[in-house]
């Protein structure tokens, strides 16, 4: 789908830029914008499941508090700021040490797929770079090695995270 919005001579990004007076912009052909083109993807594609969890987390909220801030004269900034923020703050924290993780492990499928030789310089991460010795030069020895390397190192950065996580708010993994 990402593709198919950006592509140069009928996408749907292209399409609304040239209905607004602009010109077409080859958007998987520049280099520069493949790290954009990625994160935007990526919020795009976790959206929908973080939606998910953030509201099933919301529903653990107690209607009592709400209308307690709101009787005492809390808007609906306050009533967030103060009641439905520090009662989901378990649930954010859990997620942030999860996904830091899988920090270095972006996945090679989506840069995989989005990869092209105009913004290979760009697009090349650690788990594309595994695929490609491992798989394509069938250096199976080195290959397991750099991935071996990449999960402690994800490993260390959860174990970091979940440490700051129980010193500043109480809430960690273990």
């Amino acid at each position: 789908m990402v593709i198919l919005f950006l592509n140069r001579s009928n996408g749907l990004i292209n399409n609304i830029i040239e209905a607004l007076g602009g010109t077409r912009v080859d958007f998987m052909g520049t280099a520069s914008m493949f790290p954009h083109i990625y994160v935007l993807s990526g919020v795009w594609q976790h959206t929908g499941w973080n939606m998910i969890v953030y509201l099933a987390a919301l529903s653990s909220v107690s209607m009592d508090c709400v209308e307690a801030a709101k009787i005492d004269g809390a808007n609906r900034m306050q009533v967030i700021w103060h009641v439905n923020l520090p009662h989901i703050l378990p649930t954010i924290v859990i997620l942030f040490v999860l996904r830091s993780g899988s920090l270095l492990s972006v996945g090679h499928e989506k840069v995989l797929l989005l990869q092209n030789p105009l913004n290979l310089e760009t697009s090349t991460v650690i788990s594309s770079y595994v695929y490609e010795i491992g798989l394509v030069s069938a250096q199976f020895s080195y290959s397991a090695a750099i991935g071996l390397f990449n999960t402690v190192v994800n490993l260390f950065m959860m174990i970091i995270v979940n440490y700051i996580s129980r010193r500043l708010s109480q809430i960690s993994l273990w």
